[in-house]
């Protein structure tokens, strides 16, 4: 803009500048600002999309060739592929605990002008800031989720609030409402995005989610609220859910009903998130011991990894937890309002005709499978047709073994939705 007047004024000034002269200088300065501010587009949700790296077909041909030496069950994958991919990092607008803040994430697009349907993945859990999607997007873990976009879709990766962007805020782990809210106002963003920032791209109102672990509830969270609350602004096509936490008190139950569990640091993640966002009124004291309880924050700064977690917590159950909370968790009116949260950011089975995928692998150490197998029972009680929701127990698969296997055959069967949606 200030070239254009600066321009403006070289080629029209004159030494025998006359008062009508200055008039139409003002006029054109005005004309010159209107345009500039009509050039300008205004987003509600976005804020900036960059590239951050670019996927010829060669290479992801070979990506999936390497990727399909330890996991064969990718190869499946390799004859849909059509198309290079691009990734973008997006900045975004949403709300967190009632402020405003910039969150972040992935979008991965075609290389091929179009129009796409919406593929978005959440990831599982993480606690280390350097891990989040935008990050460390040659992951490759994350690859393989990026490099779906040349099967024709916009994929979307959220690294969640606390991540990223927003990496100077506790992550609201597992807190129902926080993670929608941020992962729905990323779509919207990357439909902001399509078309104006990343050109000759745009997002379909089409849509499927899909995740793992941490994933695999949010995913089931998502599912519910664009099915129930935001029909008209989605299309959902239907979701895939792998090894979540659907019920939180039961998972829970099952934690801390035993002398020995391997990974305390869900146990403390849970414990930080809802202590710190209020979701529950006793103090972080009522529920671990010491020096567990003090330390516990620092515990969850971005920095330290599972490993370093659980080396700083104890694997032994009646070490970590109060022997109070122990036997009261369950009844105890002291302990109510923990019960409450963990219900509260729960989903409540529903009614869904909405296509629905439910994998867990059968030895899975970290999230019970009957918390799978518990979940499908009460979503069929709810009126769910065994025809719109599947499950599936991968038999022998502890947690991390049925995480490859359960994203692709999750992602075989959207695509199958998405074609026979188109």
């Amino acid at each position: 803009m200030y070239l254009k007047i600066k321009l403006f004024i070289k080629r029209n000034y004159s030494p025998a500048f006359r008062p009508a002269d200055g008039l139409l200088l003002l006029v054109s300065v005005i004309l010159f600002h209107s345009c500039g501010k009509d050039e300008e587009k205004s987003f509600k949700n976005l804020i900036s999309a960059e590239k951050a790296i670019g996927y010829s077909p060669v290479y992801i041909d070979n990506l999936v060739n390497a990727a399909a030496a330890y996991y064969p069950e990718i190869d499946q994958i390799k004859p849909l592929i059509s198309d290079g991919a691009d990734v973008y990092t997006i900045i975004y607008k949403t709300m967190l605990d009632g402020k405003a803040i910039e969150a972040s994430g992935l979008m991965c697009v075609p290389q091929a002008a179009g129009k796409y349907p919406v593929i978005c993945f959440q990831n599982g859990t993480n606690t280390v800031d350097a891990y989040a999607p935008s990050n460390f997007p040659l992951n490759t873990q994350y690859q393989m989720i990026e490099i779906i976009a040349s099967l024709g879709y916009v994929v979307l990766i959220p690294d969640y609030p606390g991540f990223g962007a927003s990496a100077e805020k506790p992550h609201p782990y597992l807190i129902r409402e926080l993670t929608v809210r941020a992962v729905t106002d990323m779509i919207r963003a990357a439909k902001e995005a399509g078309g104006s920032l990343i050109k000759e791209i745009e997002a379909d109102n089409l849509l499927a989610f899909i995740g793992y672990s941490q994933g695999g509830w949010a995913t089931m969270a998502l599912h519910k609220a664009v099915e129930t609350e935001y029909g008209n602004e989605f299309e959902l096509a239907g979701s895939v859910c792998g090894a979540g936490p659907y019920d939180i008190k039961y998972l829970f139950s099952s934690m801390i009903n035993t002398e020995v569990y391997p990974m305390p640091v869900y146990i403390g993640y849970i414990v930080n998130a809802y202590s710190y966002y209020k979701q529950f009124t006793n103090p972080v004291t009522d529920i671990l011991n010491e020096p567990y309880a003090t330390t516990l924050a620092s515990l969850y700064n971005g920095r330290l990894d599972f490993s370093q977690i659980n080396s700083q917590l104890t694997t032994s159950v009646p070490s970590l937890i109060n022997s109070s909370f122990l036997t009261g968790f369950d009844t105890d009116v002291h302990y109510e309002s923990v019960r409450n949260a963990m219900v509260l950011n729960s989903i409540a089975p529903w009614h869904t005709t909405k296509p629905l995928y439910l994998i867990h692998g059968g030895n899975d150490t970290q999230v019970n499978p009957q918390v799978t197998d518990y979940f499908y029972d009460r979503l069929i009680e709810a009126g769910s047709s065994p025809l719109t929701v599947k499950k599936e127990i991968l038999p022998g698969l502890d947690h991390g073994d049925a995480a490859v296997p359960a994203i692709v055959k999750g992602l075989i069967f959207i695509n199958d939705l998405m074609k026979g949606a188109r």
